[in-house]
């Protein structure tokens, strides 16, 4: 029996959305390309963190982490380390700042001496920092494992062709595996979002790039170690993001830089990709002396970002179809599923923060 509702898409955001739906007692059916939480959610870790220009955001970020903590106790398995997240350069003080006016998020601003103890991989620095005590490393693989269980046989391996209403209110879901009708469809496949919407008329300001991570062994594993977001400069790069694997034995690093591509996928300049792996590497070298200097794995993956903000959100709407796009989505994967989840189970329309519109993720004055 065909189930009331489709979620498209297998990473994080999928899987979330379709737990959802189950929490709500409704049948859903997932489609995925290849292996669950392997494109755009490939890797053993991510930042969780509430730091962003947008206050919006902020409590987004902060009602997402108490649902992750309800998965973990539920799953039982850690999902987010509890090691905090620091970070430094001249941003900290303006995220503060958003951080203070939205409340209940324990950050603050800390010195040398804390940094140190708090990240002891890294070299020695001596500018501003604070530290997301609630923040901490997403244990990705573990998250979608426990997701993809709970899921079990809803999840259909096939690559999905076309989406598209029909006359009678339904609408038609064909994959390379099977043609489907369903109420409604959830549309969070990434890299493919963009391309399905425009099977119903929209026009998606998605723009698609390519990004390289690189994991380090570390020489000595500490028993605390945190996230990093390095704004500062002080290492010849800025905006470099790092976070633990499970373990502490493992360190991935990686560039905010992406790297271009045709609306094709073809990229501008393959050799970009290469170049900004050498910067990590080199990077690494500069700034956090606790890691092994050569990288033990590599992960290269797509990502989508929308043009106002590489934190944007934003969901559209055709009929009784959604289509989820954005960019580091995976901390507000379980809340924004559960949004998903109640506008498609209602059919009362998305929450108004999540209209393109409302640019979610773009800094607020004020």
């Amino acid at each position: 029996m065909t189930p009331p509702v489709a979620v498209i898409g297998a990473g994080i955001v999928g899987l979330s959305t379709a737990y959802a739906l189950m929490e709500l007692d409704v049948p859903v059916r997932v489609y995925e390309t290849a292996l669950p939480g392997k494109a755009q959610s490939a890797g053993e870790s991510r930042i969780f963190r509430h730091a962003h220009d947008d206050p919006r955001l902020v409590e987004l970020a902060r009602r997402s982490r108490a649902v992750w903590d309800e998965w973990a106790e539920r799953f039982g398995v850690e999902l987010v380390s509890s090691d905090g997240v620091v970070a430094i350069g001249g941003t900290v003080e303006r995220r503060l700042d958003v951080l203070d006016r939205v409340g209940g998020v324990p950050a603050r601003a800390i010195d040398s001496a804390e940094l140190a103890d708090r990240m002891p991989l890294l070299a020695q620095y001596a500018g501003p920092a604070m530290l997301d005590d609630a923040g901490g490393a997403i244990r990705t693989g573990a998250a979608i494992a426990a997701l993809s269980r709970r899921l079990g046989d809803a999840i259909l391996i096939g690559e999905v062709i076309s989406v598209r209403t029909r006359a009678g209110g339904g609408v038609e879901v064909r994959s390379v595996a099977d043609c489907s009708e369903y109420e409604s469809v959830i549309v969070c496949a990434g890299r493919e979002t963009a391309r399905l919407a425009e099977g119903v008329g929209l026009s998606l300001p998605v723009r698609l790039a390519a990004h390289v991570r690189l994991t380090f062994d570390v020489k000595s594993a500490p028993p605390r170690v945190a996230c990093l977001q390095d704004g500062s400069g002080e290492f010849g790069e800025v905006g470099v993001y790092a976070t633990p694997l499970p373990g502490n034995r493992r360190y991935a690093v990686g560039l905010s830089q992406t790297v271009g591509v045709r609306d094709d996928g073809a990229f501008l300049d393959p050799a970009q990709l290469a170049s900004l792996a050498d910067r990590t590497r080199a990077y690494v070298g500069r700034a956090l002396p606790g890691l092994e200097p050569e990288p033990a794995e590599f992960v290269h993956c797509w990502v989508t970002d929308l043009p106002w903000s590489e934190d944007g959100v934003a969901v559209w709407s055709a009929d009784r179809i959604l289509f989820a796009a954005g960019h580091n989505l995976f901390k507000q994967a379980p809340l924004l599923g559960r949004m998903l989840a109640q506008a498609a189970a209602s059919g009362d329309g998305i929450d108004p923060r999540l209209a393109p519109e409302a640019r979610l993720g773009e800094p607020v004055p004020g």
